[in-house]
């Protein structure tokens, strides 16, 4: 008997993983579709290696999955300029600030969203993502416009980031059509 329960079991929780994989798979293909920044490859890999993702039952559980997905790398990123300032390792300071700023700006930008999808308002949802969005381009340019331009230590970081931005924008769009 107990042999039977366990294999329901097993079934039950083999049948939610496919089903979430199916879920992540068919909405980053129809994102990307929609969007050709967005990478599917990108997108499915950043989304199964998120144990939240693997639980989502909606489109809407995705975009918050892969929000804080990307409040996570923000935060990281914002970690790896305070750790630089610490060390005191770069020889230029403004555009490192400007970067903790832009980060700390987005971070709040990606909660809000949270907020807002959930209260279904998904135009202010993507409004807010889109401004966290800007995050990466604007602290690579703090480095680069510079009258001395210097290289950016975050510039993969923050090709990264601006992908895993893009996820959830284009599933809130999504859930805006619906």
């Amino acid at each position: 008997m107990k042999f039977l329960l366990y294999l329901v079991m097993f079934f039950l929780l083999l049948n939610c993983c496919a089903t979430a994989q199916s879920l992540i798979r068919d909405s980053c293909k129809k994102a990307a579709a929609t969007d050709p920044k967005l990478k599917y490859d990108f997108c499915v890999k950043s989304l199964e290696e998120n144990p939240q993702s693997k639980t989502a039952k909606s489109l809407e559980g995705l975009v918050f999955a892969s929000t804080k997905n990307a409040v996570s790398k923000t935060t990281s990123l914002k970690g790896m300029v305070d750790k630089i300032f610490k060390e005191d390792k770069y020889e230029v300071e403004r555009p490192l600030r400007d970067c903790l700023e832009l980060y700390t700006e987005a971070i709040d930008s990606l909660n809000q969203s949270l907020d807002t999808v959930k209260s279904r308002d998904y135009k202010t949802a993507t409004m807010l993502m889109s401004a966290a969005m800007d995050a990466p381009g604007s602290c690579e340019s703090r480095f680069t416009k510079r009258k001395k331009a210097v290289k950016s230590p975050f510039t993969k970081e923050n090709d990264v980031l601006f992908h895993m931005v893009l996820i959830p924008i284009a599933f809130t769009n999504m859930l805006d059509m619906k």
